[in-house]
């Protein structure tokens, strides 16, 4: 019994530390691809409200051209979802484009933050316009599509910050590399001239 006893601890021991290995993984690759991730949010949750508030029989290429055509700044929201998917589409090329150093400094962040800070003055300018006129009872669906794309735009500027902070520290860690190498090259060679020197005197 005591034989069976150790083995079930060290079965649950071993399964805690599996269950703890594929948390950190999962965290660590959620965390690597956030960029990613934030823009499929961005492209999918906005034209998922957008859908969930029309009718099947709305959802169609004509009703596209149409609500298109008829286009008013102060009571269509087709917009909202158009600007969320230009600025994912916009942060995510600069974002595939970027290596190491352009992704820890201006490129990425400063695309990413410009896009963001403007998609965010144009929703929050639609938002007083739409909100004041608004006689239907849609509020709900409409308050959330706004919200929704004021959050995604948030998020794209906290993962380019995280992400430009994360390359700066691997890009220090690679300065330090490089540097220590430098000095074990240039001083190896120096201390043993030094050595050379004293004795010949």
């Amino acid at each position: 019994m005591g034989f069976s006893k150790e083995d079930k601890s060290r079965r649950v021991l071993r399964g805690v530390k599996t269950l703890f290995f594929l948390i950190t993984m999962v965290v660590s690759f959620l965390l690597f691809s956030a960029p990613v991730l934030v823009v499929i949010a961005d492209t999918l949750l906005p034209c998922a409200i957008i859908s969930a508030s029309l009718s099947p029989s709305s959802l169609s290429r004509e009703t596209l051209f149409f609500n298109l055509s008829n286009y008013d700044f102060r009571y269509s929201i087709i917009d909202v979802p158009l600007i969320s998917i230009v600025r994912s589409a916009v942060i995510l090329c600069v974002y595939s484009f970027c290596d190491g150093p352009r992704l820890s400094r201006w490129p990425y962040l400063g695309i990413a933050t410009m896009c963001c800070v403007s998609s965010l003055v144009f929703v929050s300018l639609k938002a007083s316009y739409f909100f004041s006129g608004l006689s239907t009872d849609r509020g709900a669906i409409d308050a959330a599509l706004f919200i929704i794309s004021v959050a995604m735009a948030v998020a794209h500027i906290i993962v380019a910050y995280r992400t430009s902070c994360r390359e700066r520290r691997k890009l220090l860690v690679y300065k330090i590399d490089i540097e220590a190498v430098s000095v074990y090259k240039n001083g190896f060679p120096r201390y043993q001239k030094i050595l050379q020197e004293e004795r010949v005197k």
